[in-house]
């Protein structure tokens, strides 16, 4: 008669393989928070949260007052727009400037749209002070700086 020999050491590290592939099998991919910025169709400015710190400068020299600066944000968790959007302007001490309220969509479109007529305005009114935008909303509620904005 012939006996089979019982390995637990082999069994353990089978159990082991298995029960990993199975947890890494389920978990989540989240990406990371990213957004772009349309001068009406063009775009003008591509950011992703995970790229190095570098000075994003919103170029808006050749932009008419009838133009429409685009903005897409889109949030790792959600794969999509957040609830309770704002963007704001802030001056160089930090102070906000000026702040857009958007709606909430549970749709596609997750542009959120200000007139660059506005921006100039708010640009003449702090003379040659620096003016930043930022965005905040509930799933990002400290909020991220857009960028600086530059008509020069």
């Amino acid at each position: 008669m012939k006996k089979s020999q019982f390995y637990p050491g082999l069994i353990r590290l089978f159990l082991l393989v298995n029960f990993c592939f199975t947890v890494f099998s389920f978990t989540g991919h989240f990406g990371l928070d990213s957004y772009e910025i349309y001068l009406n169709n063009k775009l003008i400015l591509k950011h992703s949260v995970n790229q190095p710190l570098n000075l994003r400068i919103l170029k808006l020299n050749e932009a008419k007052p009838e133009d429409q600066l685009n903005i897409f944000y889109k949030h790792c968790t959600t794969k999509g727009a957040g609830s309770d959007r704002t963007i704001v302007v802030k001056n160089e001490k930090g102070n906000i400037v000026k702040k857009w309220v958007f709606e909430n969509t549970n749709g596609t479109d997750i542009k959120m749209s200000i007139s660059v007529k506005e921006l100039l305005n708010l640009e003449k009114a702090n003379g040659n002070h620096d003016l930043t935008l930022h965005y905040t909303s509930r799933e990002h509620p400290k909020g991220e700086m857009l960028s600086l904005v530059e008509f020069n």
